[in-house]
């Protein structure tokens, strides 16, 4: 079992900047691959970045190229998603997630572990 907390959103003018943590506890999380999802009123699950257990594979949604980066720092147990020149289309509900599997999964099912999420609310 992982369990997932999220934090770091609020509310930010569009071009600002937000970094969002996941911190993990339980089982070692260095064995698992972390991601990003998010989630706006009314709408599915997307997929936003994920990265290897050990931080050299990266994968981005074609939306955020460019604006977000994934890291992670496995002696502190701790993801991070840096979002940087943000757009009142990236207001959503932000959620780390992990999985032992691997990082190349798109899809919500694909992941096992979730965070509760955090809030993110980008003003024009």
């Amino acid at each position: 079992q992982v369990q997932l907390v999220e934090s770091g959103g609020g509310l930010v003018q569009a071009g600002g900047s937000l970094r969002l943590s996941c911190a993990a506890s339980g089982r070692t999380y260095s064995n698992y691959a972390m991601g990003w999802f998010r989630q706006a009123p009314g709408k599915e699950p997307e997929f936003v970045a994920s990265i290897s257990w050990s931080g050299i594979s990266k994968n981005y949604a074609d939306s955020v190229k460019g604006r977000f980066t994934i890291s992670r720092d496995n002696a502190k147990n701790t993801l991070y998603l840096q979002i940087n020149s943000l757009k009142p289309e990236d207001t959503a509900v932000y959620y780390c997630a992990a999985d032992p599997r691997g990082s190349r999964r798109y899809t919500k099912d694909d992941w096992l572990y979730w965070g509760q999420g955090t809030q993110v609310t980008v003003s024009s």
